[in-house]
């Protein structure tokens, strides 16, 4: 694929601003300063550098983010920040979204991708791809509420009782609920039918993929290999 074509099509502008960076000798090739905007480049594992920052070549462009509070998951906030705001330019100019939401008030993992295909495997009920939360709660946690969870719970404007897949007990307030569904506010709503309240909600994983220790607050990396296949989706 031609450079400029490469640079286009991961956020860096029109053809023509991609040839100019390229022209003034601001993105190299394994090291080496290109200045040839129509040069052949095979993209298997190409990392390329614009102004000393590397960029790994990605038909598609899927992240993980360490959510902060504080921040919407849409690309038109109305209250908050959107969360979009937290990654560069290039990413937002590729018109990547988040995969779900998280609530203004939610923290933890959150992928955000330009694939579709992608997204709607992760978003669809009927995959039923487990999502792991932790919940600090307002009242003490009891046996009680942890089989009314696991057997399920009515909840308005739902037809049926839902029930999560998993529920355990980590300290007197914390409460880690496992869901398979995506139901507005659902971890709240799920803690309130039992009587309890959620004062502060964390993801910690989707699939088998859990939140990278590592990525502080706000801070973002690429999905690797190993990541695609804990989420159960090849790549």
């Amino acid at each position: 694929m031609q450079l400029e074509r490469i640079l286009q099509m991961h956020g860096f502008g029109t053809r023509k601003a991609c040839r100019a960076m390229i022209r003034r000798e601001r993105v190299a090739l394994a090291g080496e300063i290109c200045v040839d905007p129509f040069v052949e480049v095979p993209t298997d594992g190409l990392i390329f550098t614009v102004d000393g920052v590397d960029w790994p070549f990605c038909e598609f462009a899927t992240i993980v983010l360490n959510k902060p509070a504080g921040y919407e998951c849409s690309r038109k906030p109305k209250h908050h920040t959107g969360v979009l705001e937290l990654l560069p330019v290039q990413l937002r100019e590729r018109d990547v979204q988040p995969i779900g939401r998280l609530d203004e008030d939610t923290t933890g993992l959150l992928l955000i991708t330009d694939d579709g295909q992608l997204n709607h495997q992760l978003s669809s009920g009927k995959r039923k791809v487990p999502k792991v939360y932790l919940a600090q709660t307002k009242h003490p946690l009891d046996a009680a509420q942890i089989e009314q969870l696991l057997a399920g719970v009515l909840l308005a404007d739902e037809p049926a009782p839902i029930a999560a897949a998993g529920a355990e007990i980590v300290d007197d307030h914390q409460l880690r609920l496992t869901l398979t569904e995506g139901k507005y506010h659902q971890v709240k709503r799920m803690v309130a039918a039992v009587g309890n309240r959620v004062e502060a909600l964390h993801r910690e994983a989707v699939g088998e993929m859990q939140l990278p220790a590592d990525l502080k607050p706000g801070e973002w990396r690429w999905l690797t290999a190993a990541d695609y296949e804990k989420l159960g989706v090849l790549r």
